[in-house]
Formats: structure tokens, sequence, C-alpha cells
């Protein structure tokens, strides 16, 4: 079966697959780059990596509109559970099924708080998502770290990571990140959406063919890719 991912701006994504919709860090409100509103979507489930506002989004008000779980880490889940969202709120290592399809959480490097009174509710993760007979890694935020080739060895089809440095690893790291992951193919995210965060895509996608053997995939936001 065909998946389609399609990039909604700065790390967020919408796959669909079988007549279902998953939902990645739905930050649209908001967002500069959103070429989408958060009513636009009706998804089975709403995957997050971690607390920061770019990345939970929109979560709570889709989740409370469709009745789509939110999966999360245990502490963030248990915050937005607080807030009214149906949350399935686990840990790294722990997979969790949802309609369609499955979420593995593993480590991420980075941070997690959330700015309604800086709360900091748990540690952030990267998702293997296993849906429409496909195997997908968002890295979510994180720095270059070796235990990449471990998840690597869950099969990827795609990996989505990001490029845009000063807050996640920047393009030289993300290739390094794509040696380790061997997927087949890879789409950079996080980068043009702030100041701190420019990069030039076509730059890590030029790199990325020419020492590895994944195919980059640059999309636009709301643009789409089918992953066959």
């Amino acid at each position: 079966m065909a998946v389609t991912v399609r990039y909604l701006g700065h790390a967020a994504f919408a796959l669909e697959a079988g007549g279902k919709q998953v939902l990645i860090d739905p930050f649209l409100t908001g967002n500069p780059t959103a070429t989408a509103k958060p009513e636009d979507f009706d998804p089975v489930a709403i995957l997050l990596t971690h607390a920061h506002d770019d990345h939970v989004g929109d979560s709570v008000a889709i989740s409370k509109r469709t009745g789509a779980p939110i999966v999360a880490t245990f502490e963030l889940g248990t915050y937005l559970a607080q807030q009214g969202a149906q949350t399935i709120a686990a840990n790294h290592g722990g997979t969790v099924a949802f309609d369609g399809g499955s979420v593995k959480l593993v480590p991420a490097w980075h941070t997690s708080s959330h700015t309604e009174r800086f709360l900091a509710p748990g540690v952030p993760a990267g998702l293997v998502v296993r849906f429409g007979g496909k195997t997908m890694y968002f890295a979510g935020d994180t720095c270059l770290f070796g235990d990449m080739a471990l998840i690597g060895e869950e099969g990827l089809d795609l990996a989505v990571v990001p490029i845009g440095d000063f807050y996640t690893m920047g393009p030289a790291d993300a290739v390094k990140a794509v040696k380790l992951l061997k997927p087949g193919v890879v789409i950079p995210c996080h980068y043009n959406t702030f100041p701190p965060i420019q990069q030039d895509p076509q730059a890590f996608k030029r790199e990325v063919e020419a020492t590895t053997s994944a195919r980059c995939v640059v999309l636009q936001p709301g643009e789409q890719f089918v992953l066959e």
C-alpha cells in the first residue's frame, strides 16, 4: 500500500493510507509556513515528539474536535489530557497501536517544555511509525547521536530529519544521521521557518545523494510525496 506524506510546514506532517489520516506534530496556527488549517484534518491519531509549542501546535484542539488520541511520552500525554485532549501516554521503547498502524517511541536528544507557565512535561522522543505497510522515522528535534544506527535496524522506508541547526542538528550532522539510519527516502524538515534556522535544502539533498544510498525528497509546505 502506498502512503501519502504531506508536508505541512516546519516539522508538521500528515500521513494518509487506506482512507485513514495520521498527524505528526501539527503546528499550524501561528506557523508562518503552514498552508493548511487545523479544521482541514480528521485524523485517527496525532503523534507528538515533544512539548515545544512548535510541535504540540493544534493537537489539543484537533483531538477535542475529532476524538483522535494524542500519543506522546508519559508526562506530555498526561499534561495534554488535563487540557481535555484524548491521549495515550507511553514512553521510550514502547509501541502504541492506533487505528491502522502503530508508533514506537524512541530516544531523541533535545529539550521539552511548554510556554504555559513554562512547564517542562517530560523528555523528547523520535517516532517509528508503521502505517500503510511502511516504516517511517520522524526524528523530531534532535542532535546527531550514535544510537540512530539501532533505529535504522527497524528497516526504514522513510526518515524525516531536521536540518535547521541552532535548535537541532544542522545539514552536516543530518547527512551523518542518514548514513546511520539507512532509509530508502529522506525528507528534511525544521528549516527556514524562523531566521535562526535558514538552510539550503537542495545543498542537503545533493550531499545525501552523493554520499548515501538514500533518495532525498525536498518538499515545500503543502506539497506531498507518495511513498510506494
